[in-house]
């Protein structure tokens, strides 16, 4: 084993010599990645994944080192460094040099491997993400974390769906089912879903494993062709689902050393057509098994208890298996190198046969062993035992039957012994014994070289002439062909070759291998001299058939001559498809065992003897027609009839027509590397090969000339379409012009007729905002002219209020002198008259009658003044408050109390003219000055009453009249 440390380095080499692993362990190289800090310590590799091609790899260690391993170049790089842990790792996008990388910080990351860079960074995750699945395709790529699964688009990486479930359910995984269009969705509770990418629709759930097994699914692994699902985790059971029954068929209890299961892959093979047999279990305790899941056999280990593996990955094709070791290193294993003793041929299961009396293997006591591996089976009871030995070589050097002794310790004699007991081998060894008889070397390596060539260019359109329905089927048929023209040339222009190889193709569609050399066997031995007259059929051979036919049936024979029947008509179809048109499945297979069992002249006898057996019904035709579909077609024929005959023509025939004198004995094909098949006119296949290349290269030169003048017709005819299309578009145009044309002037006329209406309305507005400015305008002056006259009016009332005070300021001050005046007139009065009194109280008695007459006279004479002066002042003040209320109601808010000046103006009208009579009385000395004063104030206080009621009753009109001044605004 070669060790690898990569150290600081960012290229290098991945061993420095070829590796040779060894059987037992199978270690390529071993793979460390070391730091040289100053504490040494080896930097752990958490994930790794293979590319499509299976020869390159990617890993990424814990600080986030992402190196490309190339196996096929022996080179490693280092293409990026993220600085933090990978989570998980994709390779198979669709440009093949990019690659989606997982990180601690929950982002997804694309990186191209060639030029370095960064090429997208999606987010979106809130927890780990521990699981990435890509596509067939390369388009989306599915990451799971365990609480969503996110599907992004990698063409604009951008996230089209995003899978959000409970909590309390959690998502053990999220991934596509190899080759088809179908997520599969398998949680904690054991539910798995099945959905359509393009819609999302879920296209089916599987239903819950038995109660009886308490397995928590934590793995998953499903095969290239997706039609099987394993799943297993904390138990050593593991559990088998068919994804097109969806149900569960098997479950396998691994050994009790399993406690838990950790991780689960199928390993590819290239013979399979995707359908996995083999299932790679890692386990706790570090070490992946290999189990056939159809047989249950363990079939080899890789891992220990002292150098366990954390997680493993196989590449597409088989060739490799990149384990990371729980010490951090990544180990590369050879799935050759561990397949090494698998591969041989399996242990006989017919070990040693006795010899025994012809008595009783005529009794049937002959009884065999059967051993199958490892697989633990009851013991049969001790009575059926038979003792086994081996043979051995004589002390004189000779060999028992030599020549029918074959591999693996099978006698061929005995074989043909059985066989004709039995008329056919168990259905169950049937395969093992075939191989056995014909000794089949199972050259992996040689029919890899011949696999690896590709599909051969004569068998590229094998569907068109050949339409098998299943694909596989078909799939398997071009790879054997194909092999079979890269290993000798003349296969590639042998028309018969696909009906040939399809029976044996159908029976070993599961091991192309075997197929291969069981058809290459028949060739070379059943097969000989078919093709010295190529391309023609093998005239000799047909010769060699109508000779046998001829001694014995001559009558049948004659009858093909007389209704102009060949060989090529009643042997060649029969010996161009090996009998698979005439016989059933079981037949076919009854048959064969007897052919390979046999002399391959047993094949041409068998030809004779189906003539001969179908006899009656051959000689009732007489149509070629007839005939023909008699050879296509199944007939109403014992087989065991056909082959009883072939025996008896083996034994009967004289020796220079038997076949077997013209035929070489059966040689088995060489191990290592295939024989060289050379016997065919070689000159006729090169120069059908030249000319079939000259041809090809004709119809290549053609088919390009024709593909030129398709594509000019095509660019003719898209120059024409788009001429049509251009035209037509110009037309439609041109109408659409018009159309618009029409349209604008009907516009146009609207318009006109809109301008029309629009300007007569503008007339009419205008000569309604005339009025209405006219109006507006003459309101406007009627108010300035109210206003003013109002203005002047309260002007005028200002005026006369302020005259009123005036005067009756005057008036008062006059009023307040008079007053003066005639207190100091009446004080000098009294004065005077006291004076008076005392100076005439003699005078007194005598003048007092006259006096009294006197007053008398004066009192009646000043009462008739005053009343007279007091209905005058009456009518004045009747009048000025009429002329006052008539004023105030005309200009209802001048309210300006002419009342008060008018009454004040004329309150003193009386008491000056009294004034004015008492001073024509003062001289009176009959009238006392009290009763004068009393009168006087008497007269007043009349007045002022009088004044002060009209106030009121005027203010109590106008407060009525303002109580709504809206009203009378409006």
């Amino acid at each position: 084993m070669q060790s690898t440390d990569l150290g600081n380095k960012e290229s290098g080499k991945l061993w420095h010599r070829k590796p040779s692993p060894a059987a037992r362990d199978g270690i390529i190289v071993n793979i460390i990645h070391s730091s040289s800090d100053y504490l040494p310590k080896v930097l752990r590799f958490l994930n790794v994944a293979f590319d499509s091609s299976g020869d390159c790899l990617i890993a990424g260690d814990h600080q986030g080192n992402i190196y490309v391993f190339d196996l096929y170049g022996n080179r490693f790089n280092l293409v990026q460094r993220t600085a933090q842990a990978c989570t998980a790792l994709a390779f198979n996008l669709r440009r093949k040099s990019e690659f989606l990388v997982a990180l601690a910080d929950y982002s997804i990351k694309c990186f191209d491997s060639v030029t370095k860079e960064l090429v997208s960074w999606m987010r979106g995750h809130e927890s780990s993400v521990f699981s990435i699945s890509v596509h067939a395709s390369g388009r989306y790529a599915i990451t799971t974390s365990s609480d969503t699964a996110q599907l992004w688009d990698l063409d604009t990486f951008q996230r089209k769906r995003k899978l959000n479930i409970l909590q309390s359910v959690g998502i053990q995984k999220v991934f596509f089912l190899p080759l088809s269009n179908t997520i599969l969705s398998c949680f904690k509770d054991n539910s798995i879903f099945a959905w359509e990418c393009d819609t999302l629709s879920c296209k089916y759930q599987l239903p819950a494993p038995p109660e009886s097994s308490s397995v928590l699914y934590k793995v998953f692994a499903v095969t290239r062709d997706g039609r099987i699902l394993a799943a297993g985790g904390k138990s050593n059971h593991l559990h088998l689902w068919c994804l097109e029954a969806k149900q569960l068929f098997r479950i396998i209890q691994m050994p009790t050393k399993v406690r838990a299961i950790r991780h689960l892959e199928f390993l590819p093979d290239s013979f399979d057509a995707g359908s996995n047999q083999v299932l790679g279990v890692l386990s706790q305790d570090g070490i992946m098994r290999f189990v056939n899941i159809q047989t249950c056999k363990l079939l080899f280990e890789i891992g220990s208890l002292d150098e366990g593996i954390s997680s493993s990955v196989i590449s597409p094709h088989e060739r490799y298996i990149a384990s990371i070791m729980e010490n951090g290193s990544l180990n590369i294993y050879s799935v050759q190198a561990l397949t090494q003793e698998i591969n041989k041929p399996p242990p006989p299961l017919v070990k040693v046969i006795e010899d025994l009396p012809k008595s009783k293997l005529n009794s049937g006591g002959l009884k065999m062993k059967v051993t199958s591996g490892r697989v633990q089976r009851p013991a049969k009871s001790r009575e059926n035992k038979i003792q086994a030995r081996i043979l051995k070589q004589d002390l004189t050097g000779n060999f028992e039957n030599k020549e029918n002794e074959v591999s693996d310790g099978l006698n061929k004699k005995r074989l043909q012994i059985l066989l004709k007991g039995y008329g056919e081998y168990p259905t169950k060894y049937r395969m093992f014994i075939w191989r056995s008889l014909l000794q089949l070397p199972e050259n992996h390596t040689a029919f890899s070289s011949l696999v690896d060539k590709g599909v051969h260019v004569a068998f590229l359109n094998l569907q068109k002439k050949y339409p098998i329905k299943s694909r596989k089927l078909l799939r398997v048929l071009q790879r054997t062909l194909s092999a079979l023209a890269h290993w000798s040339a003349i296969f590639s222009d042998t028309p018969y070759l696909p009906l040939l190889a399809f029976p044996f193709v159908k029976l070993f569609q599961n091991n192309q291998l075997i197929c291969f050399e069981v058809v290459a066997t028949l060739i070379i031995n059943w097969c000989q001299h078919w093709f010295e007259y190529f391309p023609n059929p093998p005239i000799n051979i047909l010769s060699m058939i109508e000779n046998v036919l001829a001694f014995h049936d001559k009558e049948l024979l004659q009858h093909f001559i007389d209704h102009d029947i060949t060989s090529q008509l009643y042997a060649w179809p029969l010996l161009e498809t090996v009998f698979s048109e005439v016989l059933t499945r079981e037949e076919w297979l009854k048959l064969f065992d007897n052919v390979f069992s046999n002399h391959p002249s047993f094949l041409l006898m068998t030809v004779v003897a189906y003539n001969t057996c179908s006899r009656a019904p051959l000689l009732s035709c007489s149509l070629r027609d007839d005939f023909e579909y008699f050879f296509h077609h199944r007939n109403n024929l014992d087989i065991s009839v056909v082959i009883r005959e072939v025996y008896h023509l083996m034994d009967t025939t004289p020796t220079d027509i038997h076949p077997n004198g013209k035929l070489d004995a059966f040689v088995a094909l060489t191990k290592g590397q295939y024989p060289v098949f050379n016997q065919y006119p070689k000159f006729i296949v090169d120069y059908q090969t030249r000319e079939r290349e000259r041809i090809r290269n004709d119809e290549l030169d053609f088919l390009r000339e024709r593909q030129m003048v398709e594509d000019m017709q095509a660019e003719v005819d898209q120059q024409r379409v788009e001429d049509e299309a251009w035209y037509q578009k110009q037309e439609l145009l041109r109408k659409a012009e018009e159309t618009r044309r029409e349209m604008l002037l009907q516009e146009e006329e609207k318009m006109v007729q809109q301008r029309q209406r629009l300007a007569s309305v503008k007339r009419e507005l205008r000569a309604k905002e005339m009025q209405l400015q006219d109006a507006t305008r003459r309101r406007f002056l009627k108010l300035q002219q109210d206003q003013r006259e109002m203005e002047l009016r309260r002007l005028n009332d200002e005026i006369e209020r302020k005259n009123l005070i005036r005067n009756q300021e005057a008036v008062a001050k006059e009023m307040r002198e008079d007053a003066d005046t005639y207190r100091r007139k009446v004080d000098l009065e009294e004065h005077m008259f006291h004076k008076l009194i005392e100076a005439g109280q003699t005078q007194n008695q005598k003048t007092q009658k006259w006096e009294e007459a006197k007053e008398k006279d004066f009192h009646l004479k000043s009462e008739k003044k005053a009343s007279a002066l007091s209905d005058a002042s009456r009518k004045w003040f009747l009048e000025k408050e009429l002329d006052d209320a008539l004023e105030h109601a005309e200009h209802p808010y001048n309210t300006v109390p002419r009342c008060q000046s008018g009454q004040a103006a004329s309150g003193y009208v009386p008491r000056t003219s009294q004034l004015k009579d008492s001073s024509e009385v003062d001289s009176s000395t009959h009238i006392s000055l009290n009763q004068r004063r009393v009168q006087w104030d008497t007269m007043e206080q009349d007045l002022m009453e009088r004044v002060r009621n009209l106030r009121q009753r005027l203010t109590a009109q106008a407060r009525n009249r303002c109580r709504t001044p809206h009203l009378l605004a409006t």
